[in-house]
């Protein structure tokens, strides 16, 4: 399953406020993606994450594997809270993205995003964690935030590597949703604002089952055969 938020404006009491549109997006064993779910509140705190996965739960999501999704604390609260036992891997393209903040100087920004990018290229787990290692202890003088940073947060970006390395590349992110979330903004930007949450809900609801509709009878997602899979 991946999980991810976007944003879009509603009118309430004469203001115009974000309002948080949570969507999750499954794999099943057929390889398919399929839309799980989608709720609409104007919030994204762990109370809004927690009902939606509670949701999900109720309406028959079981046998999980395997969870994608960036590190925002509501939905981290919400994931272990509901299912403390998937696998959760958090999303390289927004670590990568959040490591920016941790760079002491403006010239070592390329170098820092090619070192933690040859952590996720590792081979295997294991060259990825002695990599780790090698980058925490260069910049331990240099920049010791960042090496702080990449000891603490950087291993949540690793739990890929459980999965076939034909998996890997496919779901070390949460890109498959991020286009998702483009082609919504796409068909959002005409209505520019809401008049309420309910009207925003709808018309999501709408655009997504069409994008649902045309993955479960276009080509599989991931390839599920383990003859097929190359073997670790």
């Amino acid at each position: 399953m991946i999980l991810d938020a976007r944003y879009e404006k509603v009118r309430q009491g004469g203001q115009l406020l974000d309002c948080a549109v949570l969507i999750a997006i499954g794999i099943g064993q057929d390889g398919k993606r399929s839309v799980l779910g989608v709720s609409v509140a104007l919030s994204e705190a762990e109370v809004h994450w927690r009902s939606f996965l509670t949701s999900l739960q109720a309406r028959g999501l079981h046998g999980l594997t395997f969870i994608v999704s960036d590190a925002h604390c509501g939905l981290s609260a919400a994931r272990a809270a509901v299912f403390p036992s998937v696998p959760w891997q958090r999303c390289q393209f927004h670590l990568q993205q959040n490591a920016q903040a941790y760079v002491p100087r403006l010239d070592m920004r390329d170098s820092v995003a090619a070192d933690i990018r040859s952590i996720f290229n590792s081979q295997d787990l294991a060259s990825a964690q002695a990599r780790l290692k090698t980058l925490v202890d260069l910049y331990s003088k240099s920049a010791p935030k960042l090496s702080a940073w990449m000891e603490g947060n950087i291993p949540q970006c690793l739990a890929v590597f459980s999965l076939p390395t034909a998996h890997q590349c496919r779901m070390r992110t949460s890109n498959a949703i991020e286009r998702v979330n483009q082609e919504l903004k796409r068909r959002t930007r005409v209505a520019s604002l809401f008049p309420n949450e309910a009207s925003l809900l709808r018309l999501i609801s709408a655009l997504l089952c069409e994008i649902s509709e045309e993955w479960l009878t276009g080509k599989i997602y991931l390839n599920m055969k383990p003859a097929d899979l190359p073997q670790k």
